[in-house]
């Protein structure tokens, strides 16, 4: 997140514009597991969101919950908080990219999922099922990121692998450098064509995101 932070200050300053008109808006630290089925085939992929605290603040207080403001719900309250972002849009793709050689492998919605708020952070984690599982036997990527950076995702903790234990997963950062010179030349763009920052942020979450790259032994 400490990164996402600078960036937003960076494009504040040379927009000169206030922070709340850069992206990202939303800061997201989130967990991957990759799961097998007894077979040894790719099941699906586990996600886990933490949302940030001023969101979840937001967002708490939206949906009338916790009202003393004590970081934590209620087993009431909890029941309501079930499921609050697994609602989703027709076409949202739920920020999940995972690809084989370059091709996208397509993941079903949520399956199964659970909410939770303690410590003051929103906290969810679903489930979703590979369409047409990738081969495990060559390298594929799990990517989290919202193409608009509207939401900047930060993958945290190890990935975990769960149903096989001849599996390496591997996680690479972003080239930031890159991501930030390749952002600033397309607002530089947006500016230079009349357009406007907020409406026409260009879709550069991809540029912005960890990746999880998986393999495992040949059969």
């Amino acid at each position: 997140m400490k990164r996402a932070c600078l960036i937003i200050a960076a494009c504040a300053s040379a927009l000169g514009t206030a922070p709340l008109r850069a992206h990202p808006h939303i800061f997201v630290d989130a967990e991957v597991a990759i799961v097998f089925n007894g077979d040894g085939s790719p099941k699906g992929v586990e996600i886990a969101w933490i949302y940030d605290e001023f969101f979840s603040m937001l967002l708490v207080s939206d949906m009338g919950l916790d009202p003393d403001f004590t970081g934590t719900v209620t087993d009431e309250e909890q029941a309501e908080l079930d499921g609050f972002d697994m609602n989703w849009i027709d076409g949202y793709h739920g920020d999940t990219h995972v690809t084989q050689n370059g091709a996208a492998i397509a993941l079903t919605g949520p399956v199964e999922w659970a909410s939770d708020y303690r410590d003051g952070q929103l906290r969810s984690r679903h489930l979703r099922l590979f369409s047409d599982p990738p081969d495990p036997a060559q390298e594929f990527v799990v990517a989290v990121y919202d193409p608009t950076y509207y939401t900047a995702y930060t993958l945290v903790g190890q990935p975990k692998v769960r149903g096989r234990e001849d599996c390496t997963a591997r996680v690479f950062e972003p080239d930031w450098e890159s991501a930030e010179a390749q952002l600033m030349a397309a607002l530089d763009e947006i500016l230079g064509a009349g357009g406007d920052i907020e409406a026409d942020f260009p879709a550069v979450g991809a540029l912005f995101s960890d990746e999880v790259r998986l393999i495992c032994a040949a059969p």
